[in-house]
């Protein structure tokens, strides 16, 4: 799989709080280590949208990942709201993963984040236009 990052991005990731970094590098590597194990993934970006670290695929949906000020506890990973990946998410993980309508999973700063679960969101969400005509997304 061929990486491309935006310069941006790092200095993006340098300016976030020094316990939110880690926390926001923790779910970059889940989603670059999702996107080395995907077959048919040829290229990854990395890139700003919303002003946000945005990963990107031909045949994916974009994954967002972001800490607010005004929720200095949380952070999250945001998916297109116009998709069916985060209703797909609360039905699959109803009791798992903590939500934001249907944009977001919410992850609290002290709370250990459940490795397989993410990483199966994360690879609907980087094949989401492959497989979002399957009941609840071929999952």
């Amino acid at each position: 799989m061929q990486f491309v990052s935006d310069p941006e991005v790092k200095k993006a990731f340098n300016a976030y709080p020094k316990q939110v970094k880690t926390q926001l590098l923790y779910l970059r590597a889940l989603i670059l280590e999702t996107a080395n194990e995907l077959n048919n993934l040829n290229i990854l970006e990395e890139t700003f949208k919303w002003g946000e670290p945005s990963y990107v695929t031909k045949h994916g949906s974009t994954i967002r990942i972001d800490w607010k000020a005004k929720n200095p506890n949380q952070y999250a990973m945001y998916f297109q709201c116009s998709t069916s990946l985060v209703p797909t998410f609360k039905i699959i993980y109803k009791n798992i993963f903590e939500f934001e309508g249907s944009r977001a999973i919410v992850f609290q700063q002290k709370t250990e984040i459940p490795k397989a679960k993410l990483k199966h969101c994360i690879t609907l969400a980087l094949t989401y236009h492959k497989i979002k005509h399957l009941p609840l997304l071929g999952a």
